[in-house]
């Protein structure tokens, strides 16, 4: 019996005034509480007890060790409860993290439904494009848009994105289509860099690839999509960064047949059925949200050749 098991039958001896009566409160044997009680008051040095054949008292010494440990094991007792309520009922701080302009345009919205269902959950988001380590970073729930290599996380595909190339329809008006990757040589382009430096060549299915002259090389998908947008060239991205410019008619899709196939979108949460359940609770309703999401089912491109 561990140190903590023997000062929980101290307590329940003390409060029951005898060893046989803690014993069935506890669901021990009474020579389990005896022998717990000899060992503490070994290690102790002090005797806790005044043993009769009819009575079991506690000596002085026992009643100061008593006031001692009933708030130390009642804290515990409370500590294992509210640990216990943290993984039955969602509450407390959520820390999810996303691209930017994914969290922007669908986790933010996802966020804010889940607040009203779920008030005693409070919520932190990292909006970011780069790859958050979540147990390093202290964040609990990732969405992530790739194909995701093994781990111990937990994973749960919503759906996926596809890889588009788009352009204004005053573009193409004034320079053409093109209509397989070996033109884009031909064609001006916006191109997206981390570090807003060089571009590697589009790459398309059954290996084909595609250079096009870069006009303007920048790091954020949202001026690269101004900037097709402007009429200045090509742009490549993902399907959600255009889909309302696309919608709107102020962009439209190139060279659809030979996309890559789409990339998968994740949520991803450390821990599985162990995880608490403010982040059980958060998995399923924003799990339920994406999947109903057109853009993340290859449809809601209403114009311009979207399949």
């Amino acid at each position: 019996m561990d140190h903590l098991e023997t000062l929980r039958c101290f307590v329940a001896a003390a409060d029951a005034g005898g060893f046989a009566v803690a014993a069935r409160r506890l669901g021990c044997s009474a020579a389990a509480v005896t022998r717990a009680i000899a060992a503490l008051e070994a290690r102790l040095g002090v005797l806790l007890f005044q043993r009769s054949t009819r009575l079991v008292r506690l000596t002085e010494a026992g009643e100061r060790f008593l006031a001692d440990c009933r708030p130390i094991l009642n804290d515990l007792q409370e500590a294992e409860q509210a640990a216990s309520g943290a993984q039955a009922e969602a509450q407390g701080l959520l820390s999810i993290t996303a691209p930017q302009m994914f969290g922007i345009q669908h986790v933010a919205p996802i966020v804010q439904s889940f607040l009203h269902v779920q008030p005693r959950v409070q919520v932190r988001t990292l909006f970011v494009n780069r790859l958050v380590h979540l147990l390093d970073e202290g964040m609990d729930v990732a969405i992530r848009i790739a194909h995701l290599p093994d781990s111990g996380l937990t994973a749960v595909q919503v759906g996926a994105l596809r890889h588009l190339v788009v352009a204004s329809p005053a573009y193409v008006a004034q320079h053409g289509e093109p209509r397989h990757p070996d033109e884009l040589a031909a064609h001006h382009a916006i191109g997206f860099s981390f570090d807003a430096r060089a571009v590697a060549p589009w790459k398309f299915k059954d290996g084909a690839t595609g250079q096009p002259q870069f006009a303007w090389i920048s790091n954020s998908n949202e001026v690269d999509i101004a900037a097709a947008e402007a009429g200045l060239g090509l742009t490549r991205c993902l399907a959600y960064q255009a889909a309302a410019s696309l919608r709107a008619g102020r962009l439209r899709i190139v060279l659809a047949d030979h996309e890559l196939p789409p990339v998968p979108v994740h949520i991803v949460y450390p821990a599985g059925r162990r995880a608490p359940a403010k982040v059980r609770a958060f998995v399923e309703f924003a799990r339920e949200q994406l999947a109903a999401e057109p853009v993340l089912r290859g449809r809601g491109l209403v114009r311009g050749g979207g399949r």
